[in-house]
């Protein structure tokens, strides 16, 4: 087969459909209308039919968007078993004023369209509907599909495969919900970091007092918690924590161009910290305060502050124990009391990091069928964020190697305004897919099959 012909042939039904998918607000935050949600699940099973899925099944979870579950038996014996994953659910829009275009009215754009959810993550849905179709609903390989309605909220899915393991068994799994490093550059994403959170408090009096008549002696909490924050970085911005894994990355990366553009830095502005990019964003710490308590700027009385409060996001190397960098940091904050002050230190849920192995037959295949997809050699990056299901996939599947790439690219806005996805890396997307499947059951049967499947 000419898989890329025969991809080119279903690019315009494959996008017709990606729109048709994009238009369903399928947000499965509170406060959302959880129709939509159940609508997208319609569809998409509706989708599976038609790409010649006929297992095809619905995962109830409590408090939790519906998970399809579909299957494909090998088509022979020596054949392996692909786990494909996706999800259907999209962030909610934010602030709409800020897109051109309405966020559910799918919209063209140079090479591709722009809506809420279409790069993430829902174009890495319609690239395995694109593989099936390819191959006409008949793969090489045993296939299990599983599209996920409440990823980006979270939900009772990220621990159930543990305990539901034999459903989940494959030799390799597919998590398509990342995407390229710039567009055609194909990647593989070879590490997820860890995230926690920690809420820091100082109380000091009993209420607030005239800053003339008492600032210079009595204890102000907003300063001491400024200070308390400040001890978390030295001058270069680097992260002082004791006990935070940091290593040198040898993988790809940003140009320094590339990553000033894609987080908005204003010009003239520094970068913080030293090292490599993919040092200080991926194998290295990072510790950023997203909320503050504090009196407002607007209506401020003179008054010294009498209570103070700050939450951080610690994220981690992948392969650091989350609890352990928690305890870290939470450690550092209550060690430092700034003024003799004790600070209040109170961690939430920890979530751990990722690192595959990317030695093994399914890696290989991998890098021969990114290179097919893209026509360039596949490079290897990471993620500062999280896919909390993967190590419940992994868990339920120790043995089963792991692949995470698709139809995003760093580029796209997945949770900003203006979110897009370029067809080019769509049609990249289901061809590597296609051909993986076909390089990694030829190398399989090589080698006398066996595995996480059996």
């Amino acid at each position: 087969m000419d898989l890329a012909a025969t991809v080119d042939s279903l690019m315009d039904r494959l996008t017709a459909d990606l729109a048709k998918l994009a238009e369903i607000p399928s947000i499965a935050f509170p406060g959302y209308p959880e129709s939509e949600v159940h609508r997208a699940h319609d569809l998409l099973v509706e989708l599976l039919r038609d790409a010649g899925v006929e297992h095809i099944e619905r995962i109830d979870l409590p408090d939790t968007s519906p998970v399809i579950y579909a299957e494909i038996p090998p088509p022979t014996p020596d054949a392996p078993t692909v786990l494909l994953y996706g999800h259907y659910d999209v962030q909610p829009p934010g602030d709409e004023s800020l897109w051109k275009s309405a966020p559910f009215e799918p919209t063209p754009i140079e090479g591709g369209l722009r809506a809420r959810g279409i790069a993430d993550d829902k174009s890495n849905v319609m690239a395995h509907i694109g593989m099936l179709r390819a191959y006409g609903g008949r793969p090489p390989t045993g296939i299990k599909i599983v599209l996920e309605g409440q990823e980006e909220y979270g939900s009772a899915f990220d621990d159930y495969p543990p305990t539901d393991a034999r459903r989940f068994a494959c030799d390799a799994m597919v998590i398509a919900d990342m995407g390229n490093l710039r567009p055609g550059t194909p990647t593989l994403t070879t590490g997820l970091r860890g995230v926690a959170e920690v809420v820091v408090e100082v109380r000091t009096l009993a209420e607030a007092r005239h800053s003339g008549e008492f600032g210079g002696a009595a204890p102000d909490a907003l300063l001491a918690l400024i200070q308390a924050l400040a001890s978390l970085h030295d001058p270069a911005g680097d992260v002082t924590v004791e006990g935070l894994r940091r290593e040198p990355w040898d993988g790809a990366s940003y140009t320094e161009e590339e990553f000033r553009s894609l987080a908005t830095v204003r010009d003239g502005m520094p970068l913080i910290g030293t090292g490599s990019l993919g040092e200080r964003l991926w194998s290295g710490p990072a510790v950023t305060v997203i909320g503050m308590d504090t009196p407002t700027v607007d209506g401020a009385a003179s008054a010294v502050v009498p209570y103070a409060r700050a939450k951080l996001n610690l994220r981690v190397h992948p392969l650091q124990d989350p609890k352990e960098a928690t305890d870290a940091l939470v450690r550092h904050l209550r060690e430092h009391k700034p003024f003799g002050i004790e600070l209040t230190v109170t961690p939430s849920d920890a979530g751990p990091g990722f690192e595959p192995a990317t030695d093994g037959p399914a890696y290989r295949a991998a890098r021969t069928a990114l290179r097919e997809g893209w026509g360039e050699e596949a490079q290897f990056a990471a993620s500062g964020g999280s896919i909390p299901l993967v190590n419940g996939l992994a868990k339920a599947v120790p043995q089963a190697e792991v692949l995470l790439f698709g139809a995003q690219d760093s580029m796209c806005n997945l949770h900003a305004p203006n979110e897009r996805v370029l067809f080019s890396e769509l049609r990249g997307a289901v061809i590597a897919e296609a051909a993986f499947l076909r390089e990694y059951a030829a190398g399989f049967r090589a080698a006398g099959g066996g595995g996480g499947a059996r």
